[in-house]
């Protein structure tokens, strides 16, 4: 890879999109339905309900069956649950989620845990989350799944690299960490508490920025060659930016991820994914392992 190399994830995401559009039409043969996603919203937060929109037209146009079901602020968790629990029970629904953040007074974490592990698209149940450290991965969350999947479209194989990771929230920090363990990667994980971030991000060969820090990483922290991935998503004087400096991050890295148009698709097309790959599961008994079903498909495109 040459130095300067943006690494664009609409395409890749795009190429997702289209298998999980095929797989859906042959699951509407098989099943008699298309797989469906069932998206939770409480509260008016403006960015959740742009995602959720996304998210739902993004179903539309692969050929899945979405609904959203909006609550207003005040809604009890009790009311929440038996929301959860009633789509448990849905036969034609394959995929739940519920967006974040939730008002206070809510426990999310609670919530997460109502949820049927086998419809749990996000990958955040603690069943999906164990079994992903176990190493026999189920349901893997949409964005670290992405990642991997956007890694190996651009080249870059995990194996035996050093792998950082900036940020340890649970949603990409935590389980990204264990699908590079997964893959072979030495993996460091470096948070607030870091000290001396400069010198640990300057070891990676794969560095993963996901703080939430505008600007934070810049080509000082890179070491020359390096895959930067950029999770970021900052809103600055009304534009979107990530973490990451990439012009300048560009001029030192093998590649670097934009944003917007990065990781941020994937995200979208690896939740379709995984609805569909929950859908098949349920349609032939077995668990949903979104690794086997997704994370090879390279291998289909070479």
């Amino acid at each position: 890879m040459t130095a300067g190399k943006l690494w664009d994830g609409r395409p890749v995401a795009a190429r997702v999109r289209a298998e999980v559009a095929a797989r859906a039409a042959a699951f509407r043969r098989q099943a008699g339905r298309p797989p469906g996603l069932a998206a939770i919203l409480v509260g008016d937060d403006p960015a959740s309900r742009l995602y959720v929109g996304n998210k739902a037209r993004a179903c539309r146009e692969a050929g899945l069956y979405s609904e959203v079901h909006h609550l207003p602020a005040g809604t009890p968790q009790t009311q929440l649950v038996d929301l959860v629990r009633w789509l448990n029970w849905r036969p034609d629904i394959d995929g739940i989620l519920v967006q974040w953040p939730v008002p206070a007074g809510i426990d999310y974490e609670a919530v997460l845990a109502e949820i049927d592990p086998g419809r749990d698209v996000d990958g955040f149940h603690p069943v999906n989350t164990g079994a992903l450290w176990r190493g026999r991965p189920r349901l893997v969350p949409c964005t670290p799944l992405g990642i991997l999947l956007l890694l190996r479209a651009y080249g870059i194989s995990p194996r035996g690299r050093r792998a950082v990771i900036a940020g340890r929230s649970p949603i990409v920090g935590r389980p990204l960490a264990g699908l590079l363990l997964m893959e072979d990667a030495t993996v460091t994980i470096c948070h607030s508490r870091t000290p001396q971030l400069e010198e640990a991000t300057r070891a990676a060969d794969i560095l993963v920025v996901a703080v939430g820090r505008p600007g934070l990483v810049g080509a000082g922290h890179v070491r020359p060659g390096a895959a930067v991935i950029d999770v970021g998503i900052n809103r600055v004087d009304g534009r979107v930016t990530g973490d990451v400096r990439t012009a300048e991050v560009a001029q030192v890295a093998a590649g670097v991820t934009p944003v917007p148009g990065g990781v941020g698709p994937m995200t979208v097309a690896m939740l379709l994914a995984n609805t569909v790959e929950a859908a098949r599961a349920r349609v032939e008994g077995r668990p949903p392992d979104s690794l086997a079903a997704w994370g090879r498909l390279e291998e289909a495109w070479s």
